[in-house]
């Protein structure tokens, strides 16, 4: 074991920590706002002949002015579904269909629903950092473990800590930045 293998380590670590501002990314953007936008809806779990399926797999999405939104499904057929699926959701929306199109009309938010937004925010920032840390963990056991097999030398392991700590840093400062812009624009009236 080499410091070459300890950064190949961290570049894995890197990776994994991406993931989770990825995926976390892709969460906030559901996440609805006072401004329409297709992410709001296109994650949805709609059962489509007994398989939970994207609604974004199932239909056209388009925001045809700022506080609307319009879904065409590609199978009219789905469109009872679809509406079912929207009705489930936390999203508080309540769809209008005229047999082949569904539009979604956003009301404004009122302070206490979006309160409430920033908090349900809030619960998953703190399941990235959560991810972050468990990442770091791994990582941090691993190098132990290396060094407890005489693998690497106890610099070695001070140098990889260094390391993972400012990577982690970095990254959790990267979910604060996502957290502290997704609050300004649910907070904007």
């Amino acid at each position: 074991m080499s410091a070459d293998e300890i950064k190949s380590l961290l570049k894995d670590a890197e990776t994994r920590m991406n993931g989770a501002i990825h995926s976390l990314s892709d969460d906030l953007a559901g996440i609805r706002t006072g401004r329409a936008s297709p992410a709001l809806v296109e994650k949805l779990h709609v059962e489509y002949y007994g398989t939970p399926t994207h609604l974004m797999q199932l239909a056209t999405i388009t925001v045809p002015e700022p506080r609307s939104i319009m879904i065409k499904p590609f199978d009219a057929g789905s469109i009872k579904d679809i509406e079912r699926a929207i009705r489930a959701s936390n999203l508080g929306l309540n769809p209008n269909s005229d047999g082949k199109v569904i539009h979604l009309n956003l009301p404004p938010l009122d302070e206490e629903r979006r309160r409430d937004l920033v908090k349900q925010m809030h619960h998953r920032l703190e399941d990235a950092r959560i991810a972050v840390r468990n990442i770091r963990r791994d990582l941090h056991n691993d190098l132990r473990d290396f060094e407890k097999e005489k693998l690497i030398t106890e610099d070695d392991l001070k140098r990889g800590e260094e390391d993972l700590q400012k990577l982690t840093d970095k990254f959790i400062e990267d979910i604060a930045r996502h957290g502290y812009a997704k609050e300004n624009e649910i907070m904007e009236v």
